[in-house]
């Protein structure tokens, strides 16, 4: 089960739902949900998204794939990833590139955070 948690803030554009010039906590900015996914968009435009995760442990994005590339910063606890069907244990601090039309999947085994950046190519 996913849900998204409301954004608070946008800027003149109406795209950003991060206020602009305050420095953030990120893992605070999304909370846990007993099984579920929550996820809370903070920057979307043109160029792609920013996107806060936070997966109760046993959740998991079955295998498909994204016609943009897609960075995640995992922010708390650890996640399970599998690109083009290498598996990668991330934790926090860390960070993994998920390449455009390239299958990825995630699980958590334990709870966590990540931050997934989005990233449209000019052509797209």
């Amino acid at each position: 089960m996913a849900r998204k948690e409301k954004a608070t803030a946008s800027d003149s554009s109406g795209k950003s739902k991060m206020p602009a010039g305050e420095v953030l906590d990120l893992a605070g900015l999304v909370s846990y949900a007993e099984g579920s996914i929550v996820s809370r968009t903070l920057v979307e435009n043109k160029a792609g998204t920013i996107t806060l995760f936070a997966f109760d442990a046993g959740q998991s994005l079955s295998e498909h794939t994204a016609p943009f590339d897609a960075l995640v910063h995992v922010l708390d606890g650890e996640g399970a990833f599998t690109v083009g069907g290498k598996a990668s244990s991330v934790g926090a601090g860390q960070a993994l590139l998920m390449p455009a039309n390239v299958a990825h999947a995630v699980k958590a085994e334990e709870r966590f955070k990540m931050l997934l950046t989005m990233l449209r190519s000019k052509e797209g």
